[in-house]
């Protein structure tokens, strides 16, 4: 039904944005990758997919083709929904998962959140041979340059803020972010989330 959404970028968090278009805010559910390619920036244009569900509506934004496209191809295999997609693609880049998947690391893949061992299995069976040429020629690296803008404590309790907000709990996420920061203290809090929901 929608293909892309273009106007202001009202508001912005690690796993959700609000994007204004002719004086409507619509609130899309975002990654950590889409939540990097936007930050810092006024306007966009970020391309959606839309699901209808008997009991809800829910719009998932992405900065690029390829990203809604791994997301699509997530979404179609059996047993995994919008939620447990973005988290995928909030911990492993296009370029990772590509790896992951192409490799056949069911294990490396069953760390996410809310995936079993079973479940990881089946994702790379049913998209083994689709995703290689999907991100082929995307550039692998870290994710967000940029220098740290925020202190630590904030970037310690924004990362704790999205972290819960994607279903984890508040006793295990403060450790973890506590050992991510202690080991690495100049990360910027997409950083930081990636590297907590590698751990947890």
């Amino acid at each position: 039904m929608y293909d892309y959404l273009r106007g202001l970028i009202a508001e912005l968090t690690p796993t959700y944005a609000v994007v204004e278009c002719g004086g409507v805010g619509y609130l899309v559910s975002i990654s950590l990758q889409t939540y990097t390619a936007l930050e810092g920036r006024g306007e966009a244009l970020v391309y959606v997919h839309h699901i209808v569900r008997e009991d809800a509506q829910q719009l998932y934004g992405f900065a690029d083709r390829t990203e809604r496209e791994l997301f699509r191809l997530l979404i179609g295999v059996s047993g995994v929904g919008g939620g447990t997609a973005r988290v995928i693609l909030s911990t492993y880049t296009p370029s990772e998962l590509a790896t992951i998947i192409s490799t056949e690391n069911a294990v490396l893949l069953k760390n996410v959140k809310g995936l079993g061992l079973k479940t990881a299995q089946k994702i790379i069976v049913d998209l083994k041979d689709k995703v290689v040429g999907i991100v082929e020629g995307t550039e692998v690296g870290p994710v967000g340059g940029g220098t740290l803008a925020a202190a630590s404590s904030e970037v310690y309790s924004e990362a704790l803020a999205a972290l819960g907000m994607l279903g984890f709990g508040k006793a295990a996420s403060e450790k973890v972010v506590k050992r991510v920061l202690k080991e690495n203290p100049t990360a910027e809090v997409e950083a930081v989330i990636r590297m907590a929901l590698k751990q947890l």
